[in-house]
């Protein structure tokens, strides 16, 4: 897999049924080993181990429903009252962040109307914080810490 802009972490793989898989920590299991699957777990190591983002409240592969339209977001982070307080978008590393990106995790957001959004192909990262009031995003340098949300 390719070298990304994360942190290394201690990654799990295995070959089920002759497909390689890595260890999803938050879902508890093995998942196919996708380019956009490596940058996720890359990725939510970095928020549990260098963030401090509690496990707990981070969940992958989120259903959401609109109408008979079924969506499905990459990872939400959730407040202790379990508000959904942050969506993560993820794309293969040979995948641009383009606005098409962005809309897409738009679109999720008119239904869970976080407080910030993060985009990633693990090479790139980007956060925004939501600007409710002027109906704009508000872009940040880096991740904010957990404790900084």
């Amino acid at each position: 897999m390719e070298q990304l802009n994360l942190p290394s972490y201690p990654v799990r793989t295995r070959v089920d049924n002759g497909t390689k898989t890595i260890l999803d920590v938050l879902r508890g299991k093995f998942v196919t080993l996708t380019p956009e699957e490596w940058v996720r777990q890359h990725f939510v190591h970095y928020l549990m181990d260098f963030k401090r983002y509690p496990a707990t409240l981070l969940a992958n592969e989120i259903q959401l429903s609109v109408g008979s339209k079924k969506l499905r977001c990459d990872t939400i982070l959730y407040s202790k009252e379990l508000k959904p307080r942050m969506i993560v978008e993820y794309k293969s590393p040979s995948i641009a962040i383009s606005k098409k990106v962005f809309d897409q995790i738009t679109a999720y957001n008119l239904l869970l109307h976080v407080d910030y959004l993060v985009v990633t192909n693990g090479i790139t990262h980007y956060c925004c914080r939501m600007d409710y009031t002027n109906q704009k995003y508000l872009f940040l340098k880096e991740i904010p810490d957990y404790e900084n949300l």
